[in-house]
């Protein structure tokens, strides 16, 4: 059912950009990571380009006491484009990436496409692996 709620959502609107937001955006209600899916209704999905927000300078994870502000979109901000011209001043950096629609669908209409600018991350937060082990477990 969800392959074909993302076909059918794929095929009426152009999802045109995915946010990817760190872990701990949303802390202490959940860990993990959120995807912020920005859509235009009417015509269908081509390319989909992908933004990984970064943790600021000296911000190993979002909490409660220290939640993310504004401030931190700027570049997304300035990277962002104008949808009328498809985005076309839109640059790959080692944020940003596009993968095209015939991707999406020889994945299954899997979204979840990690950073390919950046190598496997290898997580040493006890935190976060202690989290995701009781996740797991569950």
């Amino acid at each position: 059912m969800k392959t074909r709620l993302k076909e059918k959502l794929l095929t009426e609107c152009n999802l045109h950009t995915i946010v990817r937001l760190p872990n701990g955006v949303f802390n202490p209600y959940t860990g993990i990571k959120t995807n912020l899916l920005f859509f235009t209704k009417g015509k269908p999905t081509e390319n989909i380009w992908y933004y990984e927000h970064p943790y600021p300078e000296g911000v190993k994870s979002y909490k409660k006491t220290k939640p993310m502000k504004f401030e931190e979109f700027q570049t997304e901000i300035d990277w962002w484009g104008d949808e009328a011209d498809g985005f076309a001043n839109r640059e790959e950096t080692e944020q940003a990436w596009q993968i095209s629609i015939d991707e999406i669908k020889a994945r299954n209409y899997n979204l979840d496409i990690k950073n390919p600018h950046v190598g496997e991350q290898i997580n040493h937060d006890p935190d976060e692996l202690l989290a995701k082990y009781e996740q797991q477990q569950a």
